[in-house]
């Protein structure tokens, strides 16, 4: 029997959220909903509010969430109620040409549940990146959903769910940082100090953290930054290349998304270094430089979409790392807050006051 539960709900392009009631159908086939235990408040969320992701309002806000199995539909047999889980936006399919091949990270046919989720008056919802979560249970594909640790702290690993595997990701499998590398972050917000903490998890032995607020370099030094540049203090590749014996960075994640950061990243690498961008542009942006750079450069120019993660490999193995404390999660959460205070966090998140916001239930 449907349930009608509260959730988050964007109705129209930079309006104010509004908390609204919201119907969530039993599971169907290959279907689970999940009891939200936590959810952060991310950067994407934002996007969806403001038009940035498509225009197909009303959304379903919230997607880095964790929480534990209420229902499984038919065909379900690797969850069962009680589970506590950690949801993620790529259900890898099994059978398309990049799961085929070997690369699931890369899944080109993901899962979402096949039934909407609506207001009381059958109007359908977009759950944000296919799971909303800004609401006390939401529906999903159990594809959506990873065992994890259940004594974990839900406000602490639901963050794994988007940004922080983003970040640590973008380090980790994107960048491939190895044992002595050198590492540069630009923009160190929430994604940005995940990869900066990826990069500490991955060995390197210099990680440079860049950014225009010297509040976010400090949070940086408590994730394992071992230098950092303010952005507006001078010449950013200058002193990329100062620290690294005037070669620059072995590897650059670029966590901003704008095109003149993006530069920054390209020409503070090594000479065949890698430069990786997980930092979300707009479409109107551009980049326009000199192709014989691009030649006489050499290495890797790479995007991390998700930080390339595969959630049943990744999320176990970092939510171990954090139980162990080797990887300080509880760092990125700057407050707790309820449902109600969604809108509020997002003026924090976009005046950089906090790396996360997380509603707890």
């Amino acid at each position: 029997m449907a349930q009608q539960v509260r959730g988050v709900v964007a109705r129209s392009k930079g309006a104010p959220v509004e908390i609204e009631t919201i119907v969530v159908p039993d599971p169907g086939p290959g279907e689970a909903v999940v009891e939200v235990q936590a959810c952060g408040v991310c950067h994407t969320d934002l996007h969806y509010r403001e038009g940035g992701i498509n225009d197909e309002y009303p959304f379903l806000l919230g997607h880095e969430a964790a929480g534990v199995v209420e229902s499984v539909g038919d065909g379900v047999t690797d969850l069962e109620p009680g589970d506590f889980v950690i949801l993620n936006w790529r259900a890898v399919c099994g059978t398309c040409r990049a799961c085929l091949r070997g690369r699931p990270w890369y899944c080109f046919s993901t899962f979402n549940a096949a039934q909407p989720m609506t207001l009381t008056d059958g109007t359908a919802l977009s759950p944000a990146l296919g799971i909303g979560a800004f609401v006390e249970k939401t529906l999903v594909h159990s594809g959506q959903c990873t065992k994890v640790d259940p004594t974990a702290s839900p406000a602490a690993v639901g963050l794994l769910g988007c940004g922080i595997m983003a970040g640590i990701g973008a380090a980790v499998n994107t960048g491939g940082v190895t044992r002595g590398d050198s590492v540069a972050v630009i923009g160190c917000g929430g994604v940005g100090n995940a990869a900066v903490a990826g990069a500490r998890i991955a060995g390197a032995t210099k990680i440079i953290a860049i950014d225009l607020d010297d509040r976010k370099l400090e949070w940086a030094k408590g994730f394992g930054a071992t230098h950092t540049i303010n952005a507006g203090a001078g010449d950013v590749v200058e002193a990329v290349q100062e620290l690294t014996g005037g070669f620059g960075a072995d590897v650059v994640i670029e966590a901003v998304g704008r095109p003149e950061t993006w530069k920054q990243a390209f020409y503070a690498r090594d000479l065949a270094g890698t430069v990786v961008l997980v930092g979300v542009p707009t479409p109107d942006m551009r980049v326009e430089m000199p192709m014989i750079d691009f030649f006489s450069r050499g290495g890797s120019l790479k995007s991390s979409w998700y930080g390339d993660c595969l959630p049943s490999r990744d999320f176990p193995y970092l939510v171990d790392l954090y139980q162990q404390g080797r990887l300080d999660l509880d760092g990125f959460v700057s407050e707790t807050i309820a449902l109600d205070q969604v809108e509020e966090a997002f003026t924090k998140m976009h005046n950089g006051e906090v790396l996360r916001s997380v509603v707890v239930f």
